[in-house]
């Protein structure tokens, strides 16, 4: 099959669950071509894009002017230059009372897809449904299948369906990637015979299990971390005021709080840090790669997150499949990635007490780290293969291509 990925940018370093499924697809001998509104030049990149020769896969989409004017005359120099690409879909994306102030955007995101086929455009993220939504009006060929994540049902909830409401008229799978995602496609009016659950995952072979039975024998210290863009539905405050009040209760503890990730609150969590006098307890680390994150939680005890939004945090799969015990707060679909009370603790979000109190019993219980960690990595083994998740994909995409309603009614009934 020949598959075209949209995605709001690439490569980015913490949107794994998306490069799994593309390499996946090369795996299992499919054609991708990757489609992006950016390239967001991180510092770092995951070993894959080079590995499968991605950026080489890799379609950008002209860059949109602010200026007005610019926008405008770049916008004609394009329409100008790749007319004769595909005339007809031109003239059908300069229908200005159909698309109104899109129209001009709408030419931008056109250019890379003038000559090309699909059997599948596969959109991560409603916002690049959308995009796709347009493509197809136009006459780009494929079916449109859009993998719905966190932000995206968030923003829905926020702003109403009807920001979506192009989309869901002309899309033909909706994939929802939690429980929590699923309901509340529903809830935006999509026709659930559309949708199918089908989770994100992780690849398990990559995450050596290893688990820490004990503290750190040459200090004494537990090591607790969190993997997390620093944003505000990812609470990390919260996490912060936990370790300070389980510090509090028990000032002989050696305890060392490593947060990975950078993001737009980082200042204020080290200003957080600051007023807790916690700063030779807390650590902030720049973003990692995968191996790095890897070898990271290998040095762990304890892994926390303590989120106030979530759809289905892949970093929870990951930090199980080493083998730690996790906390974390059950919003989104969070207790669909943990076991509770067996591989890990839920705890309500914003709840400071709550969060303290469970990692002050797995730090003084530190003999159900094992028996959590095995647990943990076979559910993960079991619920979250990417393996075996993209073999599933293939096969709602053929059901699609094939308008095999048994098999496709089959797959929705897996969920």
């Amino acid at each position: 099959m020949k598959v075209a990925f949209i995605v709001s940018g690439f490569p980015i370093l913490s949107q794994t669950f998306i490069l799994n499924q593309i390499t996946g697809l090369l795996d299992l001998g499919h054609d991708v071509q990757i489609f992006a509104r950016i390239n967001p030049n991180e510092p770092k990149i995951h070993p894959d894009v080079d590995k499968y020769h991605l950026i080489e896969r890799t379609h950008y989409m002209p860059q949109i002017p602010k200026n007005l004017i610019k926008r405008r005359l770049k916008a004609i120099y394009l329409i100008i230059t790749n007319f004769h690409k595909s005339p007809l879909k031109i003239l059908k994306s300069l229908n200005i009372p159909k698309y109104r102030k899109d129209t001009l955007s709408l030419i931008y995101t056109l250019i890379p897809f003038l000559d090309k086929k699909f059997d599948i455009i596969q959109c991560h993220f409603g916002s690049c449904g959308n995009l796709g939504s347009y493509l197809i009006h136009i006459g780009v060929q494929g079916k449109l299948v859009t993998m719905f994540h966190g932000y995206d049902v968030r923003l829905g909830i926020k702003e109403g369906k009807n920001i979506y409401s192009q989309l869901f008229k002309v899309g033909d799978c909706f994939l929802a990637i939690s429980d929590y995602n699923y309901k509340n496609l529903v809830r935006f009016g999509v026709n659930p015979e559309k949708i199918i659950l089908h989770t994100v995952g992780i690849d398990v072979n990559k995450f050596s299990y290893r688990y820490q039975s004990t503290a750190d024998k040459s200090t004494n210290t537990i090591k607790i971390i969190t993997v997390a863009r620093l944003v505000e539905e990812k609470g990390l405050k919260y996490g912060i005021q936990a370790i300070s009040k389980l510090l509090k209760r028990n000032p002989e503890l050696n305890l060392e709080y490593h947060i990975v990730g950078e993001g737009e609150l980082e200042g204020d969590l080290r200003k957080l840090v600051k007023e807790l006098s916690l700063e030779e307890v807390v650590c902030f680390i720049e973003p990692m790669d995968q191996e790095e994150i890897i070898g990271k939680m290998q040095q762990a005890h304890i892994f926390i997150l303590p989120s106030i939004a979530e759809a289905l945090p892949v970093v929870l799969m990951e930090a199980q499949a080493v083998g730690l015990p996790v906390v974390a707060t059950s919003v989104g679909g969070v207790s669909q990635v943990i076991i509770d009370g067996k591989s890990g603790f839920l705890v309500p979000e914003r709840d400071v007490d709550a969060l303290a109190e469970k990692i002050e019993y797995l730090i003084e219980h530190p003999e159900l780290w094992p028996e959590m960690g095995r647990c943990g990595r076979k559910f993960i083994e079991e619920r979250y293969d990417i393996q075996k998740l993209n073999q599933r994909l293939v096969k709602i995409y053929k059901a699609l291509l094939t308008n095999d309603t048994n098999a496709f009614e089959e797959l929705r009934g897996e969920q």
